[in-house]
């Protein structure tokens, strides 16, 4: 019987939202709710374990750990793109990598939920009422302000069109976009220097490969309105962590809103979560019913094609 080890469970759905009776039988599954992160740990806690599941990008696989897993054959990450596992020690290790779909939306409504928090103060408000308080802060409208959108793919683009249903001036830019994909969805074509400078809120949407990594730095907050936000629901080393902490301890931008840090889980000592004007979420912008259910259902499936002899949703550098 092959071993199943479904890694960092943190809400403890995975048993909930699916059916895994297909594979009772000939699958033993264990379940770990807990992140391991050191490599000697991980590497001890998964031998003997032929199939791991990967929620996202929450445990990296990179060639030192594969090296240490002789008998892993099957990887499955949710989503059909996994930035943390190392694809070419992998094939080379003989292990199959394969993923699953992702729904392109609940990041997108995650942005407009930190977006919102923070124009409306809604994460002070709630302490407050909870502390016996009433109301010391005056809330923001987003009817006319700027959105600064970098990265207007997927999901920059609904996040895009929300920000004109709500009558905001939309602007955006990344390293490659052309004026023609802005004209499709309707918003301005805008340098770095132009995004940073007029923004009222700037949220990012992108991938975070090597090129993007460390892409926002002090120098765009320095750029940036001092009464100006931040939000980032994609990878947090595309932005410069350091350089925001910065930023938001000496008030140069208003506040910011993250769903995702350069180490997850955050540590409890962390500078952000001390950081002023944050409302911070634990990178759960994906982590929605219907996405898990697809997840882990597609999961079973690639199981059992796998068993069968036929690896599906293999997972590629183009995907």
């Amino acid at each position: 019987m092959k071993r199943l080890a479904i890694l960092d469970d943190y809400e403890h759905a995975a048993m909930e939202a699916a059916d895994w009776s297909p594979l009772d039988g000939v699958v033993d599954i264990t379940v770990f709710d807990e992140h391991i992160d050191a490599e000697d740990a991980l590497a001890a806690r998964l031998d003997g374990f032929e199939i791991v599941f990967l929620m996202r990008e929450r445990t990296p696989f990179p060639a030192s750990l594969l090296a240490r897993l002789p008998r892993l054959e099957l990887i499955i990450t949710s989503g059909m793109r996994n930035f943390s596992i190392d694809l070419d020690a992998a094939k080379a290790n003989g292990v199959t990598v394969t993923g699953t779909p992702i729904l392109p939306y609940p990041a997108a409504e995650h942005t407009w939920a930190l977006m919102l928090a923070l124009a409306k103060n809604i994460a002070r408000g709630d302490r407050g009422m909870r502390n016996g308080a009433w109301t010391d802060t005056l809330a923001i409208g987003l009817k006319g302000k700027t959105l600064g959108v970098v990265g207007l793919g997927k999901l920059g683009s609904q996040v895009a069109r929300v920000g004109l249903a709500f009558g905001m001036q939309v602007i955006a830019w990344s390293q490659n976009l052309a004026r023609k994909r802005c004209e499709e969805v309707g918003v301005s074509y805008a340098t770095r220097e132009e995004l940073f400078t007029n923004s009222d809120f700037v949220t990012i949407h992108l991938h975070v490969g090597e090129r993007n990594r460390g892409l926002v730095t002090a120098e765009d907050f320095e750029r940036m309105k001092p009464e100006a936000y931040l939000i980032n629901t994609s990878r947090g080393p595309i932005v410069v962590e350091n350089d925001l902490i910065d930023a938001l301890q000496r008030g140069r931008i208003a506040g910011a809103g993250l769903d995702v840090y350069d180490i997850e889980p955050l540590p409890a000592e962390h500078a952000l979560r001390r950081a002023p004007n944050t409302v911070l979420t634990p990178h759960q912008g994906y982590v929605t019913i219907e996405n898990y259910r697809g997840f882990y259902a597609t999961a079973i499936q690639n199981i059992l094609a796998w068993l069968d002899g036929q690896a599906i949703n293999v997972v590629s550098r183009s995907a």
